[in-house]
C-alpha cells in the first residue's frame, strides 16, 4: 500500500510547531497589509497584525490559484505517495477550486497516484480538529480512502462558535450580509456567529457585552456535544489571551474536556474578523 500524506492550507490556524511535530504540509494563503503582501504563518506576528489592525490598517487575502496549489502538491506524487488535502471551506474562499482544478491535473500525469481533496466547509481550528481527528486516522492504520471517507461524513459534525468584536471586517471583506453588519455595529452588542452547512458564516444571536458573549459561546458547544466524546477542545482568539484562557476554563469546568490546545488565529482569518474574535471548536451534533 502507498504511504499518503495529509496536506492542509494555512487557515487551519495550528501552531507550526505542532504542524511540523506531525509532518502536516501546509500550502499557505497570502495576505496584503500597508502595501505590502505576506505569506500566512511566515509574515508578521500576531502582535504586529493585530497592532496594525488596531491602527486602522486595512488587510486584503488572496486565495491560492491552481499553479500554486499544483507546485505543492506534485513533490508528494513524485515521491511515490499519495495525497489527502483537507482544503479551507468553498463558502469562504476560492482556494478549494484551485486545490481541486490541480488535482485533477495532477491525476492526469500521475494516474498510478491517489489525489482526493476535500472541502472541509471549515475554517480555522474546525479545520484544526479535523486535521487533528483525520491523522488519528491514518495513525491507526485507515487507508486514505477510509480517512477521506471519515472525514466526508464527520465535517459537518465539526461546531464553529465564534464570537467577535464587531462586525466590520466581517462585513468589509464580503463574509457577512450588510444586514447583519447593521445589527452588530450597536455598542456593546456582541454578535454570536457559527459556521452553517454550507461552511458559510452566520450571525446566530447576540449578547450584550463581552463577558455574555464568551458564556454564550462556550453555551453552544454544551448543547452541542451532547452524547459525544471530545479527546480535544481547540480554542482561537485575535490577540486577546485572556479571554481565551477564561473561555478555556469554562470549557475544562462546563464540557469537561482536559485537553485543550489555544492558539492565536492566523493572518488570514484574521483579516476577516479582526482583532478580539474568540472561537471555541469541538465536535458535536450538526450544525
Amino acid at each position: 500500500m502507498r504511504d499518503y500524506v495529509i496536506t492542509v492550507n494555512s487557515t487551519v490556524d495550528l501552531p507550526k510547531e505542532w504542524l511540523e511535530e506531525r509532518k502536516v504540509p501546509v500550502i499557505p494563503l497570502k495576505y496584503t497589509i500597508d502595501n505590502e503582501t505576506y505569506t500566512d504563518m511566515e509574515g508578521l506576528s500576531s502582535k504586529e497584525f493585530f497592532g496594525k489592525l488596531r491602527d486602522g490598517k486595512m488587510a486584503t487575502t488572496s486565495q491560492i490559484n491552481p499553479e500554486e496549489a499544483r507546485a505543492q502538491l506534485e513533490p508528494f506524487l513524485k515521491e511515490g505517495k499519495d495525497v489527502l488535502h483537507l482544503g479551507f471551506s468553498s463558502g469562504l474562499s476560492g482556494t478549494y477550486n484551485s486545490m481541486r482544478i490541480a488535482g485533477e491535473e495532477l491525476k492526469e500525469e500521475y494516474p498510478e497516484a491517489k489525489i482526493i481533496i476535500i472541502d472541509t466547509l471549515c475554517a480555522c481550528l474546525g479545520e484544526g480538529v479535523l486535521l487533528y481527528k483525520a491523522l488519528q486516522q491514518k495513525a491507526s492504520g485507515k487507508t486514505i480512502e477510509e480517512t477521506a471517507k471519515w472525514v466526508e461524513e464527520n465535517k459537518l459534525h465539526i461546531c464553529h462558535n465564534v464570537t467577535v468584536a464587531d462586525l466590520f471586517h466581517l462585513h468589509r471583506g464580503g463574509r457577512i450580509s450588510k444586514a447583519s453588519a447593521v445589527l452588530g455595529s450597536v455598542v456593546q452588542i456582541k454578535p454570536i456567529i457559527h459556521m452553517d452547512e454550507n461552511g458559510k458564516l452566520q450571525v446566530v444571536g447576540k449578547e450584550r457585552g463581552r463577558k455574555k458573549s464568551l458564556n454564550k459561546i462556550v453555551d453552544m458547544a454544551v448543547e452541542q456535544i451532547k452524547g459525544w466524546d471530545n479527546d480535544i477542545a481547540m480554542i482561537t482568539h485575535g490577540d486577546c489571551q485572556e479571554d481565551a484562557e477564561y473561555v478555556a476554563k469554562l470549557v475544562r469546568e462546563r464540557l469537561g474536556i482536559g485537553n485543550i490546545l489555544i492558539n492565536n488565529i492566523g493572518t488570514v482569518i484574521g483579516s476577516h474578523t479582526g482583532p478580539g474574535v474568540v472561537a471555541v471548536f469541538v465536535m458535536g451534533n450538526k450544525r
